[in-house]
């Protein structure tokens, strides 16, 4: 960061259109609408009262050098955020307050004595700004809408819900289209498609999964080899482009998981019926099957539609122990594919790419909500099964699409990309390192090496969970673009998200831009398709930030519980306060 000793002076007459990311107290980035110089860190005094996420012109105060952090002021706020905030009511002597539970609001909302709305001290509420006087130290606002005591479970999950503008209804439009779709697969769609039905298919997924957007598919070949199909749910099939359907799954751009609900993408007449591989059911799919040897080597490939049937639903655990007792329903085909997946997984880190394993943790709730427990998730070897099949098609889609577009201008695909460790927060970690005892020579190594070295020495030790947290905030944030750059972290040249469509947009966008390449048809349209990805990244950080807040929440609650105990613990990180 930037001294706060540095005075900002004006010696460009550049001014950058940008949006407010106010992630502290005391400063903001300005990230910028279409320039790509870099954000703009700007000091609070010089945001002339800009908020997070309002769009303002900001003018470069200081010349730095290649690669240095940019210093800006605010010069005209051009539009103002109207997200909603939401937040507690407080009244305090003669005022009432609303204190926003958004960490990236950090001013309370003077409330006008006339728009209560009915609401009493401490309840939750929705408030919209409408100004800020110069003469007050507080922006001004009314409430919309009173959502009830705080602390309770469905108030406190509708306040994430609206925090973060999540639409928990689809428009009704939406759901006559999807009522409308008939269920019964077409004569002509069973003929045109390769067909997988008399394969082994399974599927394997969390044991709460209610959509099943992925299957695979297992036979051994008459020259020994395996033959391995990875059959993802043919979404871009039943959401036609531009339809009622498709404009609002590209508006939601993901599903929601919070910790007692999901908020799905697509509604679940497709997500949990017609689209999801459920088991026993005809269901159509995109394909990519590979052939390989017991080495793991792949030495053929094949992609396109195809119509599958899934002869059994595995939950991660039931796949485990099925693969660990060497008996039950489709062991042999259980163990090959694992087996396999160990010989991806190996050649994946052997050619760099980091081995981070976060520690997860599921909350469970009782009928109000209320925590019971917080336990780790394990990751067990079918996690990493399901996983490792699953990158390998996102890679494969991308390298052969990038086969495809050699020689032709201007074609457009998704990717999604992961850039190289910022280099500031990279040294701060290593310096975080060294203080707990660890080797400097080994930040000597390439950056993945050095990762996974270290990595590897803390595995099992207390400070394992902070190391493995602090690398993980040193990396570049993966995004979807347009731009065919290396995934840093998997260590592949060409990335895309393929693998699930039920759940992500970008993987719809994916399915459709690589069926019309397979024709022969290749699109232009990169302005579009550059607005597309920027989207989706944005309604990424959206959807994670939103479960982030409603695990965060219940992690407290359950915590409330053990005040005045003491308890051992462990520093997980830093932050400002």
């Amino acid at each position: 960061m930037p001294s706060k000793k540095k005075i900002a002076t004006s010696v460009s007459p550049h001014d950058i259109i940008g949006q407010v990311d106010y992630v502290n107290p005391a400063y903001a980035y300005v990230i910028p609408t279409e320039e790509k110089g870099g954000d703009i860190w700007v000091k609070q005094e010089d945001l002339l009262g800009a908020l997070d996420r309002d769009l303002v012109k900001v003018t470069i105060c200081q010349h730095v050098k290649k690669g240095q952090q940019r210093i800006g002021r605010v010069v005209k706020i051009l539009q103002r955020n109207q997200a909603p905030i939401v937040g507690c009511l407080e009244q305090r002597n003669t005022h009432a307050f609303v204190v926003p539970d958004g960490r990236r609001m950090h001013y309370d909302i003077l409330i006008s004595d006339s728009r209560y709305k009915g609401a009493k001290h401490n309840d939750k509420v929705i408030v919209q700004i409408t100004g800020w006087p110069k003469e007050s130290a507080y922006p001004v606002g009314f409430i919309q809408k009173v959502l009830g005591q705080a602390g309770v479970h469905e108030v406190e999950m509708h306040a994430i819900i609206a925090e973060f503008d999540l639409e928990t209804c689809f428009p009704s439009e939406v759901m006559t289209e999807a009522r409308a779709i008939p269920a019964a697969i077409p004569a002509q769609e069973k003929i045109y498609r390769k067909d997988f039905r008399a394969v082994t298919t399974l599927t394997i997924d969390p044991e709460d999964a209610k959509d099943f957007d992925d299957a695979l598919s297992l036979r051994t070949l008459p020259n020994g080899r395996y033959e391995v199909g990875i059959h993802i749910a043919d979404v871009s099939y039943y959401v036609q482009e531009d339809s009622s359907l498709d404009q609002e799954a590209f508006k939601r751009g993901t599903s929601v998981y919070l910790v007692d609900r999901t908020i799905p993408m697509l509604p679940e007449r497709l997500s949990n019926e017609l689209c999801s591989l459920n088991p026993n059911e005809d269901r159509l799919a995109f394909s990519i099957v590979f052939e390989l040897d017991i080495k793991g080597k792949i030495h053929a490939e094949w992609i396109g539609e195809t119509i599958i049937r899934s002869n059994q639903r595995f939950t991660y655990e039931e796949a485990q122990q099925v693969i660990t007792q060497q008996q039950g329903n489709f062991y042999k085909e259980l163990t090959a594919l694992n087996d396999l997946a160990k010989q991806l997984r190996t050649e994946r880190f052997n050619k760099g790419a980091i081995n981070f394993e976060t520690t997860d943790v599921t909350i469970q709730l009782n009928v109000q909500g209320k925590p019971l427990s917080i336990v780790p998730k394990t990751q067990q070897d079918t996690h990493k099964l399901v996983e490792e099949w699953m990158l390998l098609a996102n890679k494969q889609i991308a390298t052969r699409v990038s086969k495809m577009q050699r020689g032709k201008d201007l074609s457009t695909f998704v990717y999604r990309t992961h850039d190289h460790p910022d280099p500031e927060k990279l040294n701060d970690f290593w310096s975080f390192v060294k203080q707990l005892g660890y080797s400097e020579t080994i930040q000597r190594q390439p950056i993945s090496k050095a990762l996974n070295i270290i990595l590897k020495a803390t595995a099992g030790k207390p400070e394992a969970n902070v190391i493995q947290s602090l690398a993980m905030r040193a990396m570049a944030k993966a995004v979807y673009t347009i731009e065919n750059k290396k995934h840093f972290g998997l260590a592949f040249q060409h990335y895309t998200h393929f693998t699930s469509p039920i759940r992500r947009y970008p993987d719809v966008i994916v399915h459709r831009l690589f069926k019309q390449y397979l024709r022969g048809k290749f699109c232009t349209h990169q302005k579009v398709y550059a607005s597309k990805c920027q989207h989706a990244s944005e309604r990424e950080r959206v959807a994670a930030d939103a479960e982030r807040a409603s695990v965060r929440y219940k992690q407290v609650e359950f915590m409330q519980k053990s005040q005045g105990e003491i308890l051992a613990g462990i520093i997980s990180g830093v932050t400002d306060w």
